[in-house]
């Protein structure tokens, strides 16, 4: 007799869940199909528009986690589990863990901003938050730099995306700003003569647009000009230390003085 009523308790559960597991098992078939075409054409949006691999695969994998979330929670609503409070625990997970990660939420959207708008690439040689280096990653939350003593710098994305950056490789020419400081007692013209034959001599500064040599100002102990020539970016450190250097020895070889400061020693005979 009871085990009549087992299997009639057996049948009746049957009969009730069956139904709801069956459309259970085929929503969580027909779902995961749909959250693999969901995530194959995210991809592809991804890599038609050339964001970061990073953050390809960061943003393929949260979008992963929650569309996997919401699957769950609608089969276990079909099987017949309440799911209101199973919601509000993630809820509150979530706003939990949003508190304690505010620092690194905001690090991250920095990180998200700056892979979509691409300010900075890796390679570029910028200046940000106070330093300056070759971009040699761009990750989630940080974002890398090296130094030209190969050094290496760590900028919190959150900081670097809302601070002012100097992107020193975004365009294909820069401009070498020069000034050399020479006596008064020197001949402007020959002066000016003199650095732009430095100038018009060197293979890597380019004839357009044209070099400019200035009076720029009159100081207390010389008259300095302002030289301004134009190169490739990937030129202005060796244009830089050449024309120094090589300007220096013509207006030498010119005879032309450049001031320093002297030391005059008065010793009294006691």
């Amino acid at each position: 007799m009871e085990l009549e009523k087992w299997i009639e308790k057996g049948y009746d559960l049957i009969i009730y869940f069956g139904p709801k597991l069956i459309a259970a098992i085929l929503i969580w078939i027909i779902g995961s199909w749909f959250i693999k075409m969901i995530l194959k054409g995210f991809k592809k949006a991804m890599k038609k528009r050339d964001y970061d691999i990073s953050l390809e695969k960061f943003l393929t994998n949260l979008l992963s986690w929650a569309l996997k979330i919401v699957l769950i929670v609608v089969v276990l609503g079909t099987v017949g589990i309440e799911t209101t409070s199973f919601a509000a625990i993630l809820a509150s997970a979530g706003l939990a863990i949003g508190l304690a990660l505010q620092g690194s939420l905001g690090n991250f959207a920095g990180g998200v901003l700056i892979m979509i708008f691409k300010p900075i690439k890796i390679g570029d040689y910028i200046e940000a938050q106070g330093q300056s280096g070759t971009v040699k990653e761009i990750g989630i939350f940080t974002t890398k730099l090296n130094t030209p003593d190969n050094k290496e710098i760590i900028i919190p994305n959150g900081a670097l995306s809302n601070g002012n950056i100097t992107n020193y490789s975004v365009e294909d020419t820069r401009r070498v700003d020069l000034t050399f400081g020479v006596g008064y007692d020197s001949d402007i013209k020959k002066t000016k003569e003199v650095i732009l034959s430095v100038i018009d001599s060197h293979p890597l500064i380019l004839k357009d647009p044209a070099a400019a040599v200035n009076v720029s100002e009159l100081a207390d102990s010389s008259i300095n000009f302002f030289t301004r020539v134009w190169v490739k970016k990937e030129d202005y450190w060796a244009v830089k230390f050449d024309v120094i250097e090589q300007t220096k020895e013509a207006l030498d070889a010119a005879g032309i003085e450049i001031p320093y400061p002297h030391q005059v020693e008065i010793q009294k005979k006691g």
